[in-house]
């Protein structure tokens, strides 16, 4: 599996609503962001980048009444149930008609009690600190977030769900770029970006009927 590894220095904003940008650079911009959600604060980790009509990854491939929020406005919450789990969307503006990323894992910064107790409702043994946002299931969980935050404004202070990119994490991140966990079609575009060596950070699994 081939990666590649970005040094990058966070920029002290990444507004979800600026001009047209490559999907996947707007996903890695992400990185190091904070996000509130319910209570609970995570730094962004790892994310996906899913573009429109040219990504058969993408749910906005074919557009549906499910995938319509990914030709919206920017900067708008997408979430969706995949096997009993809430998964969660940031939609962009990318150089197609639709663009939105996937938010794979982050780590707690806040209101870690509060996301403890999410994690562990439904958990017999204790879930580590490092963990309880690792993976987009889990992440949605440590965050309360569910199908009522479908189409929240993350940009708006007031959303019970938003996104501080004025916060992030100084410093330098080293950011590594890989293919994409779990995706049968397009499986090697390498679209999945995470800070390198973050214990939050969930591990790459290839789908087994993966194509490139």
């Amino acid at each position: 599996m081939e990666l590649l590894v970005f040094a990058m220095a966070p920029e002290p904003n990444v507004p979800v609503t600026r001009a047209t940008a490559p999907v996947a650079e707007q996903a890695r911009g992400l990185l190091g962001a904070r996000l509130v959600g319910h209570g609970v604060t995570i730094v962004l980790t790892e994310v996906e980048a899913y573009a429109g009509q040219d990504d058969p990854a993408s749910h906005a491939y074919t557009r549906t009444p499910r995938s319509e929020i990914m030709y919206g406005p920017p900067g708008r919450l997408y979430v969706y149930r995949i096997h009993g789990h809430h998964c969660a969307n940031i939609v962009v503006r990318g150089t197609g008609p639709a663009a939105a990323v996937l938010l794979r894992a982050g780590e707690v910064v806040g209101g870690a009690e509060i996301a403890r107790e999410r994690r562990h409702a439904t958990r017999s043994t204790p879930v580590p600190d490092a963990h309880l946002a690792r993976g987009p299931g889990n992440l949605c969980r440590a965050l309360g977030i569910t199908m009522d935050d479908l189409d929240t404004d993350l940009t708006d202070p007031a959303s019970p769900v938003r996104l501080e990119t004025a916060s992030r994490r100084p410093g330098r991140m080293r950011v590594v770029a890989g293919p994409r966990v779990g995706v049968r079609l397009a499986a090697d575009r390498q679209w999945r970006f995470h800070i390198d060596g973050h214990p939050s950070v969930s591990p790459y699994r290839r789908h087994p009927r993966a194509g490139g």
